[in-house]
């Protein structure tokens, strides 16, 4: 299994696990907030993981591909912020408080699926 589907597999555990968690401590509007976050934090970060494991090991365009994840995450959460305020949805705070907290927590787990396999060491 590749590293990018583990990260997706665990990613994906990991966001639900916390939305288990917290889902009898919110209210509704809340509950729907922390989903929607999930749902939008989930395909950022495997097409940033994904990008950053194709330039894994170059000298070249791998910085580059970071610091384009990391503004990627950044632009996201200000969008989804804006659309959020904007349009007045409830439990924009607990949407907003989950994305940025799953996409910090899929972040912090990137370096565990980010070694190389034995058969790509030189």
């Amino acid at each position: 299994m590749s590293g990018e589907a583990k990260y997706a597999g665990t990613g994906a555990l990991g966001v639900a696990a916390v939305i288990l968690v917290l889902w009898s401590f919110l209210n509704p509007a809340s509950r729907v907030g922390i989903l929607i976050a999930g749902a939008v934090a989930l395909p950022v970060q495997w097409l940033a993981f994904a990008a950053l494991m194709r330039f894994r090991g170059r000298t070249t365009g791998f910085l580059g591909v970071w610091v384009g994840g990391s503004l990627l995450r950044m632009a996201v959460l200000g969008l989804v912020a804006f659309l959020a305020i904007s349009r007045g949805i409830e439990g924009s705070v607990a949407l907003l408080l989950a994305l940025a907290g799953f996409l910090f927590g899929l972040l912090l787990l990137e370096p565990m699926f980010f070694k190389q396999p034995a058969s790509e060491t030189t």
